[in-house]
């Protein structure tokens, strides 16, 4: 199998900083990384947090990075003017729509419950054969460890088939985690156990 092209990463991640600048420093390598190799960043276009941090390495290295912000948080002055394209839309449901559709492949940094939702919509459109699109987590500092043993626990409890559990890449930095979605192959076993 040859790997999965990536133009366009969504990178779905905090509008904090986080207790540790190990998040920051996640973030920074991965907009770097991406920048590097010409992958498109697609996000939620503001200056905040890490998605600010990310947007920022990339644009600094030369990449591309396009901005998908509502119209509420562009009004109360979020949006990044420094981006190489900027979206606004009417809502949340409409960005994450069009992030989506943007994207050949999601990777969530570190961030609170607007980061799981867009990682869990993912992963089960994913699941569910509504696109075919590989979903990493770029574990920094061993954010995501407690939910992968979440993860691991639904499978243990039958609510997850094992190979579902398989379905999303995880890696402790960039390059390796870029890797992962690259060479990533849909699982074809059944949602229902």
């Amino acid at each position: 199998m040859t790997g999965r092209i990536l133009n366009a990463v969504a990178v779905f991640c905090g509008s904090n900083f986080g207790a540790s600048e190990a998040f920051a420093d996640g973030a920074r390598a991965l907009g770097r990384e991406l920048a590097q190799r010409g992958v498109t960043i697609v996000y939620g276009g503001t200056t905040k947090g890490l998605m600010g941090v990310v947007a920022d390495a990339a644009l600094e290295q030369g990449g591309t990075v396009r901005g998908i912000i509502t119209e509420g948080l562009h009004a109360r002055g979020h949006s990044h003017a420094g981006l190489t394209h900027h979206e606004i839309t009417k809502s949340l449901r409409t960005r994450k729509e069009r992030m989506i559709e943007l994207a050949d492949a999601f990777i969530a940094l570190p961030g609170g419950i607007g980061t799981m939702e867009e990682l869990m919509q993912v992963w089960t459109m994913n699941q569910l054969s509504e696109i075919d699109k590989p979903v990493g987590l770029l574990n920094v500092n061993g954010f995501f460890d407690a939910f992968l043993g979440f993860v691991d626990h639904m499978v243990e409890t039958k609510f997850l088939p094992p190979a579902h559990r398989q379905s999303i890449c995880v890696a402790d930095e960039p390059a390796d985690l870029i890797e992962q979605l690259k060479r990533h192959r849909r699982v074809d076993s059944p949602k229902w156990l």
